[in-house]
């Protein structure tokens, strides 16, 4: 029995110390697969800054229609979660406890205001930043 314990146990540290060196094989090729993807998101918010810039005209203009459309794209699945967590607190645990119910439906209102507001931001700020050329502003969001 002590023989196979033995044997077991050998086993078990050849396989740890293999799996370290795996491992630190493993980070290198992970570190210089994480650094080119890096660059590349970097190269690539450049560039989409960029654009912004030359359509606004100015660089601070550029910046602010970048982190508003950012905005307006990641507004969309947290107001849902919101929503979702809103539905939950009003029909699930609201169904017992009434000051739930109110929690819930005050934490939808609120999702769907964050929501429509995020969604109408990128138009405002285009109709006024381009000033209120009509159908030119309205043509700059929809595209």
């Amino acid at each position: 029995m002590k023989k196979i314990l033995i044997v077991i146990t050998i086993m078990l540290i050849i396989l740890l110390f293999y799996q370290s060196v795996f491992a630190v094989e493993q980070k290198n090729v992970l570190e210089t697969n994480t650094t080119s993807e890096l660059i590349k998101v970097q190269n690539e918010t450049r560039t989409e800054i960029d654009e912004y810039t030359r359509k606004y005209g100015s660089p601070e203009y550029g910046n602010a229609a970048y982190i508003i459309n950012k905005v307006r794209i990641y507004s969309i699945p947290l107001c849902f979660v919101g929503i979702a967590i809103g539905a939950l607190y009003q029909y699930v645990i609201g169904t017992r406890r009434l000051d739930m119910k109110h929690r819930g439906f005050g934490i939808i209102i609120v999702s769907l205001t964050i929501l429509i507001i995020c969604q109408v931001l990128p138009l405002v700020f285009a109709v006024v930043v381009r000033g209120f050329g009509g159908v030119g502003a309205w043509k700059f969001y929809l595209q």
